[in-house]
């Protein structure tokens, strides 16, 4: 029979394994002052809580703004003002505008300074507190802190401020905010800043990997790959929007032009069947079970149209053109500016619309208040944007290609007289014609036969040289043209001595070539390149500045 130490023994070892297990002193003393803390930190949220209650409570603007509520749809259409209205304001007019802020700076608890933007127009926005509106300092501070490049509807009064405000392109007026909605908020962190974007690019020609990220002033250098890479942030520029709505301008001059003299507008195929102009390289695609190409320009479907008997014919388009150029002035898509028309005598009656086309287009560039004041919007960010010349007379300065190599000879320069013009010839011959005739756009005629395409024709007293020119600005080619071959034995003859020899019964060719073959009238035309007009007329360092979403042998986005 077991005696009761032994019987007791158990109980004891238990014990000791309870007092083992127990909190110690310091972690009770830690859980305890955990416990007081999130006490505290839970007494501090309710008393935050309360207080903002309160702060709402007493928020005698709170109505004022906020997000915009969702309207019923049978609320009274509401007035807008644009910002480009604002520079013939009236004082104290009252105005709603939807904008994006620029930039906010919060003076103190009572005042806040903000810039709207719209396209290329700023105006400074004022959130004082008090008012007729009773303004409170949490509008104030809520419209202080709102994040760059969100889009505000914005309802105020026009005042004049006591000095002109220097950092907004409208300077005689401020807006007094009375209400302020947020549209759409933009992200607290952007890749690139607008502002940044607003300063001169690194203007080398190509970018290099030395560029420095910041200027003489110490301001981020934004590239123009960072710029491409960002296009929508960048394009929000007041530089960028006068570039593209002059980008529409030239579009529109050219139509208005077409349409005094009588052109028929076509919308051609961009596809196409055979890889047929030669010259360029093309792009190749994937048509369901065989091969398609991008067209390189829609030359052989104008000359169709002309066989159809559409006397003049114009379009604007899209030009693809697969080169592995990474150039300041090539892009494997731009839009293009192309016309034919039936020739009467002689083919200068073409070569002659086009100088006149060009040099309508440039003229009211210069002339229109529009874009007079879109070209000084640009001139702030690319110096020299508005210093394009032109000769006084009514005439474009025309040379013939002889007459081009031997002002490059004079000038030092070896030129061939039947050679193409290297791009390092043409720019001198640019800086040659702007010394001596003090004009930036001025043709070439006459090339030589062997630099030109089978199709053109040849000239009748040398066969040598061709019935063809090119068009410059500053020095660099912005359309090449030509008389036509319209007879279809004379085609075929040219085809066939091509070099590489070419077949015009072929299946890429032989649409083209039956044209011909149905009886066809002497015609000529040209295409030229929007993009470079665009861009040698403003001056621009490379053509990406001149196209929104720019395409070349190293960039497919965005």
């Amino acid at each position: 029979m077991a005696s009761q130490g032994d019987c007791e023994l158990p109980s004891r070892v238990k014990e000791e394994q309870a007092d083992a297990n127990a909190p110690s002193k310091s972690a009770l003393k830690k859980a305890d002052n955990k416990r007081q803390k999130a006490e505290k930190a839970a007494k501090r949220q309710e008393l935050e809580r309360a207080q903002k209650e309160q702060a709402e409570a007493n928020d005698t603007a709170k109505h004022l703004y906020g997000s915009i509520p969702s309207l019923p749809d049978d609320l009274p259409a509401q007035k807008f003002t644009e910002l480009a209205e604002l520079y013939d304001a009236k004082e104290d007019q009252e105005v709603t505008v939807d904008a994006r802020i620029h930039n906010a700076r919060v003076q103190s608890a009572k005042l806040a300074f903000l810039v709207l933007r719209e396209e290329a127009h700023t105006v400074q926005a004022v959130i004082a507190e008090g008012g007729s509106n009773k303004i409170s300092r949490q509008m104030v501070k809520w419209c202080g802190g709102i994040n760059s490049e969100s889009i505000v509807r914005v309802t105020g009064v026009v005042k004049q401020p006591k000095e002109p405000v220097t950092s907004t392109s409208i300077s005689n007026f401020e807006l007094h905010v009375g209400s302020m909605y947020t549209i759409s908020e933009a992200a607290q962190v952007l890749p690139v800043q607008v502002k940044d974007c607003m300063r001169a690019p690194p203007m080398s020609e190509e970018e290099s990997n030395d560029e420095p990220e910041t200027d003489s002033q110490g301001l981020p250098v934004v590239s123009l790959s960072a710029r491409l890479n960002n296009r929508v942030l960048d394009g929000r520029t007041a530089a960028n929007q006068a570039i593209f709505q002059l980008q529409g301008g030239i579009s529109n001059l050219f139509m208005e032009y077409m349409n005094q003299n009588r052109f028929t507008w076509i919308n051609s195929s961009r596809l196409a069947g055979a890889a047929t102009e030669g010259g360029s390289g093309v792009f190749e695609i994937k048509y369901f079970d065989t091969k398609a190409y991008l067209t390189q320009s829609p030359q052989f479907f104008k000359q169709m149209a002309i066989a159809m008997d559409m006397k003049r014919v114009c379009e604007i388009g899209p030009v693809f053109r697969a080169e592995n150029s990474n150039t300041h002035r090539h892009l494997t898509e731009f839009t293009g500016l192309d016309f034919e028309m039936v020739i009467r005598n002689d083919y200068h009656e073409v070569l002659s619309f086009g100088e006149n086309l060009m040099l309508y287009i440039i003229r009211n560039l210069q002339e229109r208040a529009e874009y007079i004041r879109l070209t000084k919007v640009v001139d702030q960010v690319f110096p020299g944007a508005g210093d394009f010349r032109l000769p006084s007379k009514d005439s474009a300065i025309r040379l013939t290609f002889a007459e081009a190599v031997k002002l490059l000879n004079d000038a030092g320069l070896e030129g061939g007289e039947f050679n193409d013009l290297s791009t390092s010839q043409e720019k001198a011959l640019g800086r040659i014609m702007r010394e001596k005739h003090s004009t930036d756009f001025y043709t070439i005629d006459k090339f030589p036969s062997a630099v030109r395409p089978f199709y053109t024709m040849p000239d009748a007293s040398n066969p040598k040289l061709s019935n063809s020119y090119d068009f410059f600005m500053r020095g660099q080619e912005i359309m090449s043209g030509a008389q036509r071959i319209h007879d279809y034995n004379q085609l075929c003859q040219r085809m066939k001595a091509n070099d590489p020899p070419l077949d015009p019964l072929s299946e890429g060719f032989r649409h083209y070539t039956d044209a011909f073959k149905y009886g066809c009238a002497p015609h000529g035309g040209g295409g030229l390149g929007l993009n470079r007009i665009l861009q040698f007329y403003l001056g621009l360092p490379d053509i990406r500045f001149a196209t929104m979403f720019p395409r070349d042998p190293g960039r497919l986005a965005p």
